[in-house]
């Protein structure tokens, strides 16, 4: 039950920033500063978290906070793409 709460407690601690992310390139519409090679290896690392719970088929209560990181995550590589064209330093 422990391992179950710290993993939810970094699966929070990891989905806590980015809606600050989302809603700043949202807000200025640019991108400076933003990797989506880097949003995309945390998607990565996420989908194996998911498939480690699968697997094994324990606390598959957590595939959903892996999901809902995963979305806050994509959501911030969405807006990257809509508005790298707009950022030269994007390029």
């Amino acid at each position: 039950m422990i391992a179950s709460l710290l993993e939810f407690a970094m699966l929070f601690a990891f989905g806590f920033s980015w809606p600050f992310a989302i809603l700043k390139t949202w807000r200025t519409k640019r991108v400076d500063g933003k990797s989506p090679a880097f949003m995309i290896i945390v998607l990565a690392g996420y989908a194996c978290g998911i498939a480690s719970h699968l697997v094994d088929g324990t606390r598959l209560w957590l595939c959903f906070v892996y999901l809902a990181d995963m979305a806050l995550v994509s959501t911030d590589l969405a807006l990257y793409f809509r508005y790298a064209r707009r950022t030269p330093a994007a390029r």
